[in-house]
Parts: structure tokens; sequence; C-alpha cells
């Protein structure tokens, strides 16, 4: 191979590895993975096997995610991310823990921890990209821990992918900073979740 050819599939290289680091931060990136998100089926069998059905919460991650008593493939549990919602991060290296977030876990200790709840899924998608169970959970009082969140001020409504109760729970959140619950009574712009000023780029600016 001549030494211009060589140089040529180098430089050639370099640019490509360039824009996929560009593609990937980038809007269009973002925009991207999340369609490609938003296109995973729902799986028929997580239907069939949680759909409807009450299970154990025998443990809390953090608020918006959780452990219910029923094996999931290598697992002998099944974790589940609250669909629809956003709550600040405890455990996340690269974010440390997040305003609020330690009243969010504990609210859903609260709420939830080693009561028996009933699981719903979304018919369109039924997993996160780290195969997590996507669910709004119904408490046993009545009512879904998920929209509990959002009305106490304990979570953001996610704006990321759309879901079957989308609209709803923009409004909840909306309603929730109004009355200045939970979080909005002091959070800062620099305490919100990186998407969220992304999406929300006025949002408590004044």
């Amino acid at each position: 191979m001549s030494r211009h050819r060589r140089t040529g599939l180098i430089v050639a290289g370099l640019l490509a590895a360039v824009l996929t680091v560009w593609f990937d931060h980038s809007q269009l990136g973002r925009r991207w993975w999340r369609q490609a998100e938003s296109r995973q089926p729902a799986r028929s069998d997580d239907l069939e096997k949680y759909h409807a059905k009450t299970f154990t919460v025998i443990n809390v991650v953090d608020g918006d995610t959780l452990d219910i008593d029923i094996a999931d493939g290598k697992y002998d549990h099944t974790r589940i991310r609250l669909w629809g919602i956003d709550t600040p991060e405890t455990k996340k290296p690269e974010t440390g823990v997040m305003y609020f977030g330690p009243e969010a876990s504990e609210f859903t200790k609260e709420l939830a921890l080693g009561k028996q709840v009933t699981v719903y899924l979304d018919e369109n998608r039924t997993r996160d990209k780290y195969d997590r169970l996507l669910a709004y959970i119904k408490l046993p009082a009545g009512g879904f821990l998920n929209e509990v969140l959002l009305t106490e001020g304990f979570a953001y409504a996610d704006l990321r992918f759309k879901h079957d109760f989308y609209n709803k729970y923009k409004q909840l959140e909306s309603a929730a900073r109004g009355r200045k619950k939970g979080l909005w009574q002091n959070v800062t712009r620099e305490q919100l979740p990186q998407w969220l000023q992304r999406e929300k780029p006025t949002l408590l600016k004044k």
C-alpha cells in the first residue's frame, strides 16, 4: 500500500471518529437515539407475565427505580423503572447525589417498600435500554406511584420519551411547580438534570 493511500485511510478514519463523537453529542444525535429507543417493541411475554398483576416491592434503588419479587431472566427479581417520570439521582457516579434525590428515594420507600403493588405496562413498549421493565405502579391504597411522585414534587415529568400519559404527567408537574411542592420550592436551574435543562432552556430562568 502506498504512503499516500495509507495516509488517506488514516485521515478518513479520524474524520469518521470525529463525526461519530459529534453526532453522539449533537441535538440530531440525541434525537436519533431517542427515536430509536422509542421504536423498541413491547414484549408480549412481558405483558403476559406482569401486566395488571400484583407483586411485592422488595427493594427501592432510588426514587424512580425499584425491584419486585419475581424472577427476570438470570435475576431472582425484576427491576422496574417508573414510566414517564425521572427523580433526582442518588446512585450515578457521573452526577453524584442530586438535589432532593435522597428525599425522593425515602418517599418511594415509605409508599412502596414491602407493599403489594400492581404493575401496569404500556402496550407500545415494555423495556428501556438497560432492559429494566417500564411500568406504572398502582399502590395498595389506590393511586399510581408515578403520579404521586409528580404531584408531591419529588419527580420531573420525563419529556424524552412518549408514553400513554405524557400530557397528563406534564400537567401534574406544572401544577406541582405552581404550588412549589417538594423540590420545586427551592431548586435552582443548575440543580435540574441535564436533559431537562436541554428540553426546557427557559425553566426557572428569571
